[in-house]
């Protein structure tokens, strides 16, 4: 995608997350096609074009991924998520996930909190809104997506988890691995994306967990735990999840609630919801 075609989708997408929070404020209702549309300012039509573009389904189809049930239905396929986390891989449809190359800081490095490392920076238009991509000569270090168009406060979380690092800002750098990371096409095996993560060694273990959940599927924290060797550690994978720095290439929105709510997510809900729909049918689409 070029950033012009990215520009747009993320405007798309802006519309679409106001439509699910309309319709989980509505949901008991089961508002109608058209008074969805209505709600976000544009015709049926218009919508019905919208959804097109973003995502390639009708309204009603894409409103289907957002449910309950479809979680639920997810949740079910156990034995598949199971076997592509035991075997390091992820499942059948690997070919058209994101191939991420996850590399920790040393200790040492862990303690010097960055030092010696130049972090270039950007915000860019993205499918699910405005990013901020952090990137170092060892790979992404940051993404996180930018609410509301206020990018302050997500620069200072990237500044402070890598406190002594010098920070440059430059565009021109980050807007090709944003290409990469939104394109599926660019999502090959012989030419993984490099990410380099500052965390503890439990977070590292659960973060190389999320990469292993195959792209269209979900998995509940209790799976991430157990998949790590530590079952009882629920709430801390939770917790773990939560401080993933690198969003949407690292999948902390694959977890969910066993319950099979979605669960919290820190770009939003309707953002987590608007991200496992879009997987879902490009999951679908390749299958």
């Amino acid at each position: 995608m070029t950033q012009g075609e990215f520009t747009g989708v993320s405007r798309d997408y802006d519309r679409i997350e106001k439509a699910i929070r309309f319709i989980e404020t509505r949901f008991e209702e089961r508002p109608g096609l058209q008074e969805i549309a209505g709600h976000v300012g544009m015709s049926e039509f218009h919508f019905q074009r919208l959804f097109s573009r973003w995502v390639g389904i009708s309204p009603k189809r894409f409103l289907q991924f957002l449910t309950k049930e479809h979680v639920k239905a997810l949740l079910a396929q156990r034995p598949v998520l199971e076997a592509a986390l035991a075997a390091g891989l992820s499942g059948p449809g690997r070919l058209h996930d994101l191939f991420v190359t996850c590399e920790a800081v040393t200790p040492g490095e862990f303690k010097a909190q960055g030092r010696g490392l130049v972090i270039r920076h950007g915000i860019h238009a993205s499918p699910f809104g405005e990013c901020l991509v952090g990137l170092t000569e060892r790979g992404v270090c940051w993404l996180s997506f930018v609410p509301d168009g206020s990018p302050d406060d997500r620069e200072d979380e990237m500044r402070s988890a890598w406190a002594n690092a010098r920070f440059v800002e430059d565009r021109a750098a980050t807007r090709a691995v944003v290409a990469r990371i939104y394109d599926p096409a660019q999502w090959r095996p012989d030419r993984p994306l490099p990410v380099l993560v500052r965390g503890t060694n439990f977070q590292i273990k659960v973060w190389e967990a999320l990469l292993r959940i195959p792209l269209g599927t979900v998995a509940a924290y209790e799976d991430v735990a157990l998949q790590i060797g530590r079952p009882r550690a629920v709430r801390a994978v939770g917790s773990a999840v939560g401080k993933n720095p690198v969003s949407f290439v690292i999948p902390c929105h694959r977890v969910v609630r066993k319950t099979a709510d979605f669960g919290n997510y820190g770009g939003g809900p309707a953002r987590k919801k608007a991200m496992l729909a879009w997987e879902s049918v490009l999951a679908e689409s390749h299958a």
